[in-house]
Order: structure tokens, then sequence, then C-alpha cells
């Protein structure tokens, strides 16, 4: 659970209150959003932000979308505030789209600053945005991972939570062909993803929970590209049962569409 703030920290007065509210609540994750496009006080905000995680020991997850230079630039600050504090690998940066938008020089460098601070990035790999070089940062040392950025809401329609689905996605914009490529969006989806979050328990090892779900495919690779719709869900060790399959007669519908 993150508590974010959609509307900014600084230009609405009693954000940064609720928020800290919230963690004492038992909320795990303080957000922040564009601190200087949004805000128009980059170092405001993330006093509030990185004061708080500090305060009671919560991760931080700032939504990220100023372009070029100004993205690069916040990125610097985010991750000069977490070796300060000592929160490596507790932050991560959402969208960050500006890494699209930069030279590959640009992204070496800010890759090695971000590894550096143990920052993560998430990318929901947007239709109509440029979004971080996946491999690039990748091979410069930074966890990227990915994730729905909303679930068919007034924001965005087309988020299901279907966590393969978003692999396909994210290696069809990226331009991933082969099987190796096909592979680290699939682990960008799932053992990064836990990672990030800090789960303990996840994968398939002996004494984890048998949370899991089943595809027939030749390989992970296939899954991927195909992003297969049967699955079966196995969850706290009990089959939970497939998807719902459309039952229709077709001559019946046929009659019904006559009348």
């Amino acid at each position: 659970l993150v508590a974010f703030p959609q509307a900014g920290v600084v230009t609405c007065p009693g954000t940064a209150q609720v928020m800290e509210a919230a963690v004492r609540e038992g909320v795990q994750v303080v957000g922040g959003i564009d601190p200087t496009t949004l805000d128009g006080d980059a170092d405001a905000q993330l006093d509030i932000v990185f004061g708080i995680a500090d305060r009671h020991g919560v991760k931080v997850d700032i939504h990220l979308h100023e372009p070029g230079d100004s993205c690069i630039a916040q990125l610097e600050r985010i991750a000069a505030r977490t070796q300060a504090l000592g929160m490596q690998g507790l932050v991560a940066v959402s969208h960050a789209y500006g890494l699209g938008d930069v030279s590959d020089a640009v992204v070496d460098r800010t890759a090695e600053v971000l590894a550096l601070a143990g920052v993560s990035i998430m990318t929901n790999a947007p239709g109509d945005h440029a979004f971080p070089p996946v491999l690039r940062l990748r091979a410069g040392g930074v966890r990227v991972f990915t994730g729905n950025d909303n679930i068919q809401d007034a924001w965005w329609p087309y988020g299901n939570g279907d966590m393969l689905q978003r692999a396909m996605l994210v290696s069809y914009r990226s331009g991933f062909n082969t099987d190796e490529e096909l592979r680290v969006a699939l682990e960008m989806a799932t053992v990064a993803s836990a990672g990030v979050m800090g789960k303990q328990d996840y994968g398939l090892k002996v004494g984890n929970e048998a949370s899991f779900i089943l595809f027939k495919a030749p390989n992970a690779a296939a899954a991927v590209a195909a992003a297969i719709h049967e699955r079966v869900i196995v969850r706290h060790g009990a089959f939970w049962g497939g998807p719902a399959q459309l039952q229709l007669k077709a001559a019946q519908f046929a009659t019904e569409l006559r009348r």
C-alpha cells in the first residue's frame, strides 16, 4: 500500500500530514510525483517524502513523468537522497519517461548513479511515451521491473493485472525478439518485481508459499510472446480454478438476433 499524492505535495496544503498519518496507520510506502513540473519545488517535495520515509522506516515510490534533462536531474536528486539516508534498495521511480528521451551516454551515466544508490526503475511500457531503455539500464546494474500503471480506471482503461501480458507489452515496445530478451521481460514481471516489493518467500523453492500460475508453452519465451490466456491458478497450495468460459450456443444466439 502506497500513500500517493496524486495532485502534488507542496502545492496541496495538508497533503504531507495526510501521507504521514497514513504511514502511521500501516502504509508501507510513501509516494511522490513530478517534483518540479507539478510541485514547482523539487527540494521541498523530496524533503517531505524522504523525511516521512526516514522517520518511519518505509519505502519510497516516486512517479516521474518529467521529460529529458529534467527527468535526469530528478533521478540524480533522488539517488543522492537515497544514499544519504542509507535507503539503498528501498526506493523506486515509476515511469521515468525521460530516460527514453536522452542519449545513450546520458543513460549510461545515470544508470551508474542509480545502481550505486540502489534505486529501481519501473516501466509499464506505455503506448504513447518514450520509456526507459530496459536492456541498457540493466547492463548498467539497475534493477528494472514492470507492472500495470492502473487497473481499468478513469486514467487508464487497459490495465488488467495480467503480468504475463505486461511482459509481452514490454517486449513488444522494446523490440525484444530473442529468447534471452523475452526472458528478461518475464523476469521484470516476476523476480525483479518481487525483489522491489521485498518478498522473502517468492519463487518455486521448498518452503515457499505455494501460489503460482501454470500455463502450457514450450518455454518461457514462447509464453511471453503469446501472452497465453489459458492458465491454471494455484493459490496457497490449492487449485483456484481457471478463467471462466463463455458458453455460447450458436443456433440459439442466431434465433435471438432475428427477434
